[in-house]
């Protein structure tokens, strides 16, 4: 008989290989169940569930595949009930390990917006769907291809808040001696850059995004290059890199810059950073909004606004859209 390890139902309640064997019925005599059967059972009564609202199946196509987390399968669960935002669970089957992610449909969203799981990227246009409830995979995927305008801008304004923290910290480092840890922070900069550009383009940066950068813009896949397999001192190749790094900052600061400035826009009185960080609802923005408002300020994108405190020659902080852009 095949081994089975570990089977949960919807209670939680862990059923032994007989009793789910008993409870399924799928158990075949003549050398026990299939990998589809024993998949099937993983996910099938989560089918009946109105809150389920995709199931997709991802295979490994080698024990080193990086995509799975080296798992033989992934079964990806989109679901929209008031559970945890992601939910995972290990299985093992006659030798191979499977893996399944409960997924909330905001978590999904946070993910793709801040790139900060690219792999989904690739579960959800190259998996394989086992289950579609109201075509939701299939709008879905449909909305990651068109890529809207406003989710394209939003993007980008993340990655080009990252890119400025990146750089600027890169480049302070360099300035203090700190060359390997400049060079670090310079290289994650360059990745910015790099998915700032493939959304610009109206692509999903994916997980292989140099091979997608090379095609779009080879000049900033050239810098990259030239960070990564360059001859010369590490010193020198940071010092041209940021003097390259600062004219592709300066060529995309209104690009990236316009989700924030279109925000600002929306009201006449000048916003206050607790009010900002509180409109942007992106966590992942928020955390480098103040460096990013004030590289703006310093080129000229924003106005400061200073609003008398209660005490002697103190003043708030605000902001607006600087006069040349309003």
């Amino acid at each position: 008989m095949s081994e089975f390890i570990g089977y949960e139902n919807r209670e939680g309640i862990l059923l032994s290989s007989s009793n789910l064997l008993k409870a399924t019925g799928s158990y075949l005599e003549a050398g026990g169940i299939t990998m589809d059967d024993f998949l099937r059972q993983l996910y099938q009564d989560r089918t009946s569930d109105l809150h389920t609202l995709g199931v997709m199946m991802v295979e490994s196509k080698d024990h080193n595949d990086a995509i799975t987390d080296y798992f033989d399968v992934v079964l990806l669960v989109i679901v929209s009930e008031n559970k945890p935002m992601w939910e995972t669970k290990h299985y093992t089957y006659n030798g191979d390990k499977v893996a399944m992610h409960l997924v909330h449909t905001e978590q999904l969203n946070s993910w793709l917006i801040n790139s900060s799981n690219r792999r989904v990227f690739d579960w959800v246009m190259n998996g394989k769907v086992l289950f579609d409830r109201n075509e939701f995979v299939k709008d879905f995927r449909e909305q990651m291809f068109d890529f809207p305008l406003e989710e394209r801008k939003l993007r980008i304004g993340v990655e080009f808040a990252k890119l400025i923290r990146r750089f600027t910290d890169g480049k302070a480092l360099f300035n203090t001696g700190h060359e390997l840890d400049a060079y670090n922070q310079i290289l994650h900069a360059l990745h910015h850059l790099a998915r700032l550009s493939v959304i610009e383009h109206g692509f999903y940066p994916e997980v292989t995004v140099w091979q997608q950068v090379k095609q779009i813009e080879p000049e900033i896949h050239k810098l990259y290059s030239e960070l990564v397999t360059g001859e010369e001192p590490i010193g020198k190749k940071l010092e041209l890199l940021l003097i390259a790094n600062e004219f592709e900052l300066t060529s995309k600061t209104r690009l990236g810059s316009s989700h924030l400035l279109d925000l600002m826009a929306s009201k006449s009185e000048p916003w206050s950073i607790e009010e900002l960080k509180t409109s942007l609802e992106v966590s992942e923005y928020s955390l480098d909004l103040t460096i990013l408002l004030e590289f703006l300020v310093r080129k000229g994108y924003i106005d400061v606004v200073r609003v008398q405190t209660k005490g002697n020659g103190i003043y708030h902080r605000y902001y607006e859209v600087g006069k040349t852009f309003s």
